[in-house]
């Protein structure tokens, strides 16, 4: 397995988990396939969905790829029921899909980029939790976990789209921690800070031509950045989000509900 298996055993447990071609998703998928679960993984790039469930399938495990845009309700609801009847009944749901959105400020953001930053980052997240919630309320159990940001918390991290799509992942989570609690459904988010994946390219790929290059622009583009910003003085890893998700996916975090941990080195205790 191209990766560490995460110390929280999740045998017999079935979880899906979007954005999972590439990045964080990608390496969710696999420390969760080398922790025992089946894993479906969903991608808008059906191509990179199916590579990272071939990964875990070369590993032993069992995995299935499926593209599908979870901004849009009738593929996630496809993707789900496809997973579901292929694995076997869902226990855990990771709503991690999601692009940047060229640090832009308010005047400088076009309504179009705007509306589809909120349909991937945020919407998207409701259609997942609203689906998952279709096969785990029946039978009173389930894990949901939600990739926010450090951005979700501060003012800085992002634009103006991504901010307040990571601050209503947080807002959705807790609310959902509150309704569900007491059904047997933990709803918990993660925030990670400076993790280097391909978020910045395949965000400009999305979005298409017309914005600025996202190369240069926002926090911690390079290596004095970074050490002025994390205490830590090093950027994080997809390994790190991973097994805080992993874990929150795991028995020991049973009690665990309507939390947003904070996976950043450091970053907001400044």
């Amino acid at each position: 397995m191209p990766t560490d298996s995460a110390s929280t055993s999740l045998d017999r447990r079935v979880a899906i988990v979007t954005g999972a071609g590439s990045g964080i998703g990608r390496e969710i998928a696999l420390m969760m396939a080398a922790s025992g679960a089946a894993v479906a993984a969903l991608d808008i790039d059906g191509q990179a969905a199916l590579q990272t469930a071939a990964l875990i399938g070369d590993a032993g495990g069992r995995a299935l790829g499926l593209r599908a845009d979870v901004s849009q309700e009738a593929d996630i609801d496809e993707a789900v029921g496809t997973a579901v009847a292929t694995l076997g009944p869902l226990d855990i749901m990771v709503n991690n899909a999601g692009i940047l959105d060229g640090y832009l400020d308010v005047h400088e953001m076009d309504p179009a980029v705007w509306r589809r930053v909120i349909d991937i980052d945020l919407t998207s997240v409701f259609l997942g939790c609203r689906r998952a919630l279709r096969e785990m309320l029946p039978r009173g159990r389930g894990r949901i976990i939600n990739m926010a940001s450090v951005a979700g918390l501060n003012g800085t991290g992002g634009g103006v789209a991504y901010i307040a799509a990571k601050h209503g992942v947080i807002g959705l989570t807790r609310q959902m921690a509150v309704v569900y609690g007491n059904r047997g459904i933990t709803v918990n988010a993660v925030c990670p800070g400076v993790i280097p994946t391909g978020l910045r390219h395949h965000s400009q790929e999305l979005l298409g031509p017309g914005l600025p290059d996202f190369a240069r622009r926002g926090v911690a583009v390079n290596d004095d950045q970074v050490r002025a910003l994390v205490p830590a003085g090093v950027r994080g890893s997809v390994q790190d989000i991973a097994a805080s998700v992993c874990f929150l996916a795991g028995d020991g975090a049973g009690y665990i509900n309507g939390h947003s941990l904070v996976v950043d080195g450091g970053w907001r205790a400044r």
